[in-house]
């Protein structure tokens, strides 16, 4: 099972890593101490604390020449990681 699937890049997230925290979205089964382990083998960095947050899907609906559908889009579940003081994570340096 791949735990951490893709960072999450968004302007909210992004000023939050001037603090030393960074998102990802994580698998749905995935818990904390996974999360924890995952990210310090993959950055080579300490952790200090994971924050998980289950968001629903946004619900969705098309206008077809069928008539109206709709639909909901996935739920995702996310990871908020506190990292030690002076750790970094640079999600661009493979660019």
């Amino acid at each position: 099972m791949e735990v951490l699937k893709k960072p999450i890049v968004t302007e909210k997230f992004t000023a939050q890593n001037e603090v030393g925290k960074y998102a990802f979205e994580v698998a749905k089964t995935a818990n904390k101490v996974e999360i924890k382990k995952a990210v310090e083998k993959l950055y080579g960095v300490t952790v200090e604390k994971v924050t998980t947050m289950r968001t629903q899907g946004k619900l969705k609906t098309k206008n077809t020449k069928a008539g109206v559908v709709s639909g909901r889009k996935p739920m995702v579940k996310k990871a908020v990681v506190s990292l030690k003081a002076g750790d970094v994570i640079d999600f661009y340096s493979g660019i």
